[in-house]
């Protein structure tokens, strides 16, 4: 599990690390920020492709040589990102390789089929652990790294290295096959023709599908605006310093692994509801300081906290369907969730440039309480 977990960890840096460059690479490329920011739309819609297109292989396909192949692919894609002459290229390398970078979200299914029922929260939320501090640091690091060799392009080269040395580890720590060894394999037309029928066959998995892309949607806009808004004066603030927001979020994110034993003793629809509150509340700091840089950190930790905690929440009771599914039904929900990331790192992109911070903390605001909604509709269908 600790492999698992490590592993996503660095896959889904791959998402998340260019966020604290776009302001460096607006000036390397000669583009203007909103066209920088398209580059964090293209990883949230990349990895929202990869979803629909390669998670429900995990299902029925030989574990070990499909995350091979993904690693190799992905490690691929980032060395052209690196290189890339332009922004055209940088763009269509980020699709790319945020297409093939959805190992964490083949490695969850595993993980929580091998756990059990009884461990299944915990299991998903020490997997959940890994993807936060991935997330989060990736961007500490990036920052860093572009800061110390001067320029964005490092930060790919780095992150090329550390995909591909994942192929010395990861595929020795797989089973074989998700599902049992003599299961009939469902041809691969039929099965994504399949997923939206998941979806008419499940409550469960519409409602928590709703919640997710909704609180994604608003973690997306935070941090996609939050690079511009600390470069812009009067915080002035590089890349470098705009990654430490990652690091100082880590607190943050080790607190929301207690989601997954908390869903396992409480349940998801308490602990989802919680965690959006924990959202909303960091939304209003954000909004009511934003000249202050320790509220922005406060802000940053409490948006972490909440997403990842109501993350850890929906995907335990997803996994929980059935093993014959897993792999499916999670595509079905990630790909709800981080086709509401697109949306916010879009939203973000566009808002942030045309009427600022507040107009752009209110966005996320209004994706939140959307969210919240679905989730109050959730409890009182419960209820009957």
């Amino acid at each position: 599990m600790l492999v698992l977990a490590l592993a996503g960890a660095v896959t889904v840096a791959n998402i998340y690390f260019p966020q604290p460059l776009l302001a460096a690479v607006a000036d390397g490329l000669g583009v203007s920020d909103r066209t920088a920011g398209l580059v964090a739309t293209a990883a949230q819609a990349g990895y929202a492709l990869g979803l629909l297109l390669l998670v429900p292989l995990a299902d029925t396909a030989r574990l070990r040589r499909l995350t091979g192949t993904l690693l190799a692919l992905t490690a691929g894609a980032l060395l052209v990102a690196a290189a890339a002459p332009n922004v055209l290229t940088l763009l269509l390398a980020t699709l790319a390789l945020s297409t093939t970078t959805v190992l964490p979200q083949i490695l969850t299914p595993v993980a929580a089929v091998l756990a059990g029922a009884e461990r299944r929260g915990r299991v998903v939320g020490l997997i959940g652990l890994g993807l936060t501090l991935g997330s989060t640091l990736s961007r500490t690091v990036s920052g860093a790294v572009s800061d110390a060799s001067g320029s964005w392009r490092a930060a790919y080269l780095v992150a090329a290295a550390a995909t591909a040395a994942l192929l010395c580890v990861l595929p020795r720590a797989l089973p074989e096959r998700l599902g049992a060894p003599d299961r009939r394999r469902v041809p691969y037309g039929r099965m994504l023709a399949g997923l939206p029928g998941l979806l008419g066959l499940h409550r469960a998995l519409r409602r928590s599908a709703l919640v997710g892309a909704c609180v994604f949607a608003a973690y997306s806009v935070f941090w996609a605006a939050l690079v511009f808004h600390l470069a812009a004066p009067p915080l002035g603030y590089g890349p470098g310093a705009a990654g430490l927001f990652g690091l100082l979020t880590v607190p943050a994110a080790l607190a929301s692994a207690y989601a997954g034993p908390l869903t396992d003793r409480l349940g998801a629809g308490r602990v989802g509801r919680r965690a959006l509150g924990c959202v909303g509340l960091g939304l209003a700091v954000a909004g009511l300081a934003p000249r202050s840089p320790v509220a922005l950190v406060a802000a940053a930790g409490l948006v972490v906290l909440g997403t990842s905690a109501c993350q850890v929440a929906n995907q335990a009771r997803v996994l929980g369907l059935g093993r014959e599914v897993a792999a499916r039904a999670n595509t079905v929900f990630m790909l709800a969730t981080f086709g509401g990331g697109a949306l916010g790192s879009l939203t973000a992109a566009w808002l942030y440039g045309a009427y600022g911070w507040r107009a752009t903390v209110l966005a996320a605001g209004v994706f939140t309480t959307a969210g919240a909604r679905a989730a109050a509709r959730r409890r009182r269908a419960a209820r009957v």
